[in-house]
């Protein structure tokens, strides 16, 4: 188990472990204040991924954005136009801040994430007709146009990485599903090395959603541990508890590091392909019970990417534990997972559920923002 020792910030031992820190948070008022440059420079922040949820609670949240949303009312926007325009704005600011990273890195790092909306997560067609329209509204080539990772998501994938843009593949649960998109980005650089375009610029992450997990399994388990028979039954499913999420984000590491060693991946990394690195995503402890960074200090490894809310941020930052450990007991992470599963808890319930979930919440804060921001265009 690798280990840094000394006075070293956690940010940085994360990232000489192979680790990038990026902020699951935007706000005009992060961007405006110069706090977001603080948070490169100081804490060691390597990109930013936003969502619905975050934009809804940005701008239907505060009043920093009533100005703009006026000004664009007079100019006859609609809500939905107002949003994006805002949205667009505040990426392609952030974006021009991450630059110097971005470069620094030779493009592996800096970038800003935009989602396609979420009422586009089962539309092939409109993801990539969205996607291609806010790639070119920003303009930058540290953006990443976030798709969902549902089966019409795939193949919009594999046709925008064809065509050369950055996809964060967003919404992953299921390790099953996370092999099916890997495929598909495969596909896409491998179409596009076939029509003889450069593949050197390209990059793509996959978010692998982890403390859902934990929260409904733990559900599913407390149900058992209150019919259960006996004291040590309860103990055998109460050791269960607060492990499904980790244990799911290692068993999907373990299957990046097969796909991306095998022969169909080392033919494209020697025509310039870069790896699609995992992202560890919803990493805010969620149980009160669980430390505060315990999806942090357990998925900490090469290649990968942690966005963490700034609350789960500055906790690191005081007390995380930058240490290797995304790999530490592979067979340990298998066992509780078949642990589960005999528990009588199917995994693949929980991730389908979760999938359908994930994308019903976007869905529900992309209609309350637009609702939002209605009415403040209303009001101007």
């Amino acid at each position: 188990m690798a280990r840094i020792s000394g006075p070293i910030h956690p940010a940085a031992a994360t990232a000489l472990l192979g680790q990038s820190l990026w902020l699951d948070y935007i706000h005009r008022d992060l961007l405006d204040s110069g706090e977001l440059r603080r948070l490169i420079e100081q804490d060691g922040i390597r990109g930013v991924t936003s969502n619905p949820t975050i934009f809804e609670q940005a701008i239907a949240g505060s009043a920093s954005y009533d100005a703009a949303i006026a000004a664009l009312a007079r100019a006859g926007r609609d809500a939905r136009g107002i949003y994006e325009t805002l949205a667009v704005e505040d990426v392609a600011r952030a974006a021009d801040i991450f630059r110097p990273i971005y470069e620094m890195t030779g493009g592996n790092d800096g970038f800003v994430s935009l989602e396609v909306a979420p009422d586009l997560a089962h539309d092939t067609e409109g993801t990539v007709a969205e996607a291609r329209r806010l790639w070119a509204a920003v303009d930058r080539p540290n953006l990443m146009i976030k798709v969902p990772g549902t089966p019409a998501g795939l193949p919009a994938v594999t046709r925008l990485i064809a065509e050369g843009l950055n996809v964060n593949v967003t919404l992953l649960f299921a390790v099953e599903m996370y092999r099916r998109v890997i495929d598909a980005y495969l596909t896409g650089l491998e179409q596009r090395a076939e029509a003889g375009r450069s593949l050197e610029s390209i990059r793509s992450v996959t978010s692998f959603f982890v403390s859902r997990v934990d929260s409904e399994v733990d559900k599913r388990l407390a149900a058992r541990i209150a019919a259960a028979g006996d004291a040590a039954e309860r103990a055998r499913l109460e050791a269960l508890l607060g492990t499904a999420a980790v244990a799911n984000a290692v068993v999907a590491y373990q299957a990046y590091v097969e796909d991306f060693s095998a022969p169909r991946f080392r033919e494209l990394m020697a025509k310039g392909a870069a790896v699609q690195r995992p992202l560890w995503a919803s990493t805010s402890t969620k149980n009160p019970r669980y430390p505060d960074t315990l999806y942090v200090d357990r998925l900490i490894g090469p290649d990968t990417v942690n966005t963490l809310p700034p609350a789960t941020l500055r906790a690191f930052q005081d007390h995380g534990r930058p240490v290797r450990t995304i790999d530490a007991d592979v067979e340990g992470a298998r066992r509780g997972l078949a642990a589960i599963e005999a528990a009588g808890i199917p995994l693949r319930e929980v991730t389908d559920l979760l999938t359908a979930d994930g994308v019903k919440k976007f869905a529900d804060s992309f209609t309350s923002l637009l609702a939002a921001v209605e009415a403040k265009r209303a009001a101007a």
